[in-house]
């Protein structure tokens, strides 16, 4: 069996909080603590989770936009968190990015042939004009939009039109994983459905891997092959999209799973109401993060912090419910309808 394409082995990233007169450290942001997965060529990856939970982070740490507190980034068999700047320069073709907002993503300043064309001449791809052109135009048919608009600004486009052409920036440098921060969160409901289906459409044409983090479970049904599921730094469920769509065995997954809006009116959904607030990053809980709002929680949640269990083939859960016998456990014995 081939190696991943892309190995995450106890990802750490913890900010530190400063203050005084000296700038001391007087604490931590605990963003990212302890989270491990793999993407493998062609598949797309789903993270999702609420606002804060850190899917962000593991998205610019992936990109090294800032330096990892501890843990292992792989590559293609090739460990790139400690590279120099200079030795990963070459690298950084191979994982690109699409922002959330295609308003502040693509330079006010600069011509959409000009936007397209920088990753090809930063990375040494092309150097005849010609070329450059040609692979230019492709581009824009590519993502759907005409070769004619390559001399137009930003500010002409619509926001999915704009998205587009940051997905096209990214498809310039020819990489093998595209990570999708919020892509679709900042459009409207019908162009979201457009461009779900044009990453699909790219990633069966051109073999892509995708780690599309988002807060919409129903696009990542639609769209994904497995998903993980963060809290508040961690990882506590990942499966592919059936473990996680069709039997979620971590109180939190339910909960947002619950909050899916069902379309047919004949149904009623179970609807899962957490109590309380996220915790701070700065201080998690004890034991398990989700204890403070779990509405199963019992005492050695609040002690012990549960691991990441094997519950099936791929399907793992972070939760003590999964250590009781079946008809103990509540999450067992609860239909949830999505």
């Amino acid at each position: 069996m081939s190696a991943p394409l892309l190995q995450v082995n106890d990802l750490k990233k913890h900010f530190p909080i400063r203050g005084g007169i000296f700038s001391t450290v007087t604490g931590y942001v605990f963003a990212v603590d302890g989270i491990s997965f793999t993407i493998e060529k062609g598949e797309t990856l789903a993270l999702v989770g609420e606002s804060g939970c850190g899917k962000s982070t593991v998205g610019k740490a992936l990109l090294r936009l800032f330096d990892l507190t501890s843990g292992q980034v792989v590559l293609d068999g090739q460990r790139i968190d400690q590279l120099s700047n200079s030795a990963l320069r070459p690298l950084r073709r191979r994982i690109q990015v699409v922002f959330q907002d295609p308003f502040s993503s693509l330079n006010p300043r600069m011509k959409v042939r000009d936007i397209l064309a920088e990753p090809i001449h930063n990375f040494g791809l092309l150097t005849d004009k010609a070329d450059i052109d040609k692979r230019v135009g492709d581009l824009m048919e590519k993502v759907g939009l005409r070769r004619d608009a390559i001399d137009r600004w930003p500010h002409e486009f619509s926001g999915g039109q704009r998205q587009r052409i940051g997905i096209a920036r990214a498809l310039a440098a020819d990489p093998d994983l595209i990570i999708c921060d919020e892509a679709v969160s900042a459009l409207d409901v019908s162009v979201k459905a457009q461009i779900v289906n044009l990453l699909c459409d790219l990633q069966q044409e051109l073999g892509l891997a995708l780690l599309f983090i988002s807060h919409d479970l129903a696009i990542v049904e639609h769209m994904t092959h497995r998903v993980a599921v963060m809290y508040l730094g961690k990882i506590v469920e990942k499966g592919t999209r059936d473990d996680i769509f069709r039997a979620p065995m971590h109180p939190y997954t339910r909960a947002l799973l619950s909050a899916v809006p069902i379309p047919d009116p004949d149904i009623k959904p179970n609807r899962i109401i957490l109590k309380g607030d996220v915790p701070s990053p700065m201080k998690p809980p004890k034991g398990c993060r989700f204890n403070t709002r779990c509405p199963y929680v019992f005492d050695r949640c609040k002690s012990e912090e549960p691991k990441l269990e094997i519950l099936g083939h791929k399907h793992r859960a972070a939760c003590h419910l999964n250590d009781l016998p079946p008809d103990q456990n509540p999450m067992l014995n609860e239909a949830l309808r999505v």
